[in-house]
């Protein structure tokens, strides 16, 4: 029975399994008192605990070199857990400490998000602005190498902890990425990770961009303030906004819950379901809408994962929003930190977390409302051959707006440049013009 016990439910966010530069669960801190009863059978399995300690004895008397008791019983827990589901780990006293700090948005590494596939080190999402997303690195890579040393064989913590390191020093990965004949090797700086999880801008008059790299306890509270920016820039309210949750791997779940409630006045935005009564769980919307029921549309991709589809399946099944993009990652499942009396934790799937309309998203995804393959905008070369216009007739008629329409037109063309690599924001952003168009 656990009593009294400070129980950190992890935010359905980055609960990937492992991170470089930022912890592989962040959580939300909430101090409860909780009375679980252990569904434990009568009988214990004598055989098998008696096959345990057989086990353990041949080691600790046989094994080529001697083994401490502590290091045997932590990998035997870690192997018990592990064995589970690919979210549920035993931490040790260190690792524990380093998933309550990924709630700082401040971190030591490499800055990807990975988890475990077929004995590889997979890349889930490089987070942005950091040494992994400036060097290449990009989602769905497999890393085979590090330096020099195999990948396959490691555990996953053992791999996250070979790239860690001091800011300043160097590590060489080899990627192996869909596509390509040859694995990539791809040399990276670790450095300290600062990220800022909310960026806006206005991508034309009145239509705003606000990008969610990750969702951590100030996401919320930054959202408003780039939001209000974004209406102060403009000079009133946007007629649409484009959110950008790709390459998002979750994080907090009250950043989550408070990003979904900023644009929905009312309606269930997420609900949770376990085994056991603390792990079910509802969050409802407030009665406002921080931009006024504009359009918006969300990109999401297969790097989008947890906290971020909990956010596109809210705003897609309350009708609120466009998802748009690629089917996303597909982590639907809840982890509960419990911490031990020895410093350590242990991170345990507890439930199943389900969009408002029902849908559980977990190893299926979240299916764009408008699908849109990854693709890459690039302006043609510039011609020597330009049609004739009337414009461009000798002694044609002078329109009296002509001067500032083509003042205007060049701002505008030089604006979008800046866009244009950009397929899914292009896409967006015509969507929402098309839309305000019909509005009017």
């Amino acid at each position: 029975m656990l009593k009294n016990k400070n129980i950190y439910l992890l935010s359905l966010g980055v609960a990937l399994g492992g991170i470089v530069g930022i912890s592989s669960t962040v959580l939300a801190q909430a101090e409860t008192q909780t009375e679980a009863t252990a569904q434990v059978s009568d009988a214990l399995p004598l055989e098998d605990l008696k096959a345990f300690t057989e086990i353990f004895g041949r080691i600790k008397q046989d094994y080529v070199e001697p083994v401490s008791d502590k290091k045997l019983l932590e990998d035997a827990i870690r192997g018990m857990l592990s064995g589970l589901d690919p979210h549920s780990a035993y931490l040790v006293a260190d690792e524990f400490q380093e998933l309550k700090e990924g709630t700082t948005g401040q971190f030591g590494g490499l800055g990807i998000e990975v988890s475990m596939e077929n004995g590889f080190v997979k890349v889930v999402s490089p987070i942005d602005d950091t040494p992994a997303q400036r060097a290449g690195i990009k989602a769905g890579d497999l890393i085979i190498r590090l330096d020099d040393k195999p990948v396959k064989g490691m555990s996953l913590a053992d791999a996250v902890k070979s790239m860690r390191g001091a800011a300043g020093s160097k590590i060489l990965l080899t990627i192996v990425r869909e596509g390509l004949d040859t694995p990539l090797k791809i040399s990276i700086i670790r450095d300290v990770i600062k990220t800022k999880s909310v960026k806006s801008k206005l991508l034309d008059k009145n239509y705003g961009y606000v990008r969610i790299s990750s969702f951590q306890s100030a996401t919320g509270e930054n959202l408003k303030e780039g939001l209000a920016a974004l209406k102060k820039e403009n000079g009133g309210n946007l007629n649409g906004l484009v959110l950008d949750l790709r390459n998002n791997p979750g994080g907090v779940l009250n950043a989550a819950v408070e990003v979904s409630d900023a644009f929905m006045k009312n309606g269930l935005i997420v609900y949770t379901k376990g085994r056991i009564a603390n792990s079910e769980m509802r969050f409802n919307a407030a009665p406002d809408d921080l931009i006024d029921e504009a359009p918006m549309v969300v990109l999401i991709n297969a790097g989008s994962a947890s906290a971020s589809e909990i956010v596109a399946g809210a705003l897609q099944d309350s009708k609120r929003a466009i998802i748009m993009g690629e089917k996303s990652f597909g982590k639907g499942s809840v982890q509960t930190i419990l911490p031990t009396s020895n410093g350590s934790a242990v991170k345990l799937t507890t439930a199943r977390y389900y969009t408002p309309s029902g849908r559980s998203i977990q190893a299926e995804g979240i299916e764009p409302d408008i699908a849109l393959a990854q693709m890459k905008l690039e302006a043609l070369e510039k011609s020597d051959f330009k049609p004739v216009k009337e414009a461009d007739l000798s002694n044609h008629l002078q329109n009296a707006k002509e001067k500032a329409a083509a003042q205007t037109e060049a701002e505008n063309k030089e604006k979008a440049a800046a866009e244009t690599k950009d397929y899914a924001l292009n896409e967006a952003l015509n969507l929402l013009k098309g839309i305000s168009i019909i509005k009017r």
